[in-house]
């Protein structure tokens, strides 16, 4: 009896390991995908900045 008493409890705490496994899985993923969108997002405030600064010049050139 003492035997599937651990048993059971060593397929609880596998159990419980393999779920905690799946998650952390699941969050290294998402990192991964949050830097690749951030990285994307900086490169386009980039963009931006490059096309706001050629607009200020050429406002500034028109009313001078």
């Amino acid at each position: 009896m003492a035997k599937s008493r651990l048993k059971e409890a060593g397929k609880m705490i596998g159990s419980a390991m393999g779920k905690a496994n799946r998650t952390a899985h699941k969050v290294a993923k998402a990192g991964v995908v949050a830097k690749k969108e951030l990285e994307q997002i900086s490169k386009q405030v980039e963009s931006l900045k490059k096309q706001l600064q050629k607009t200020t010049k050429r406002l500034r050139k028109a009313l001078s």
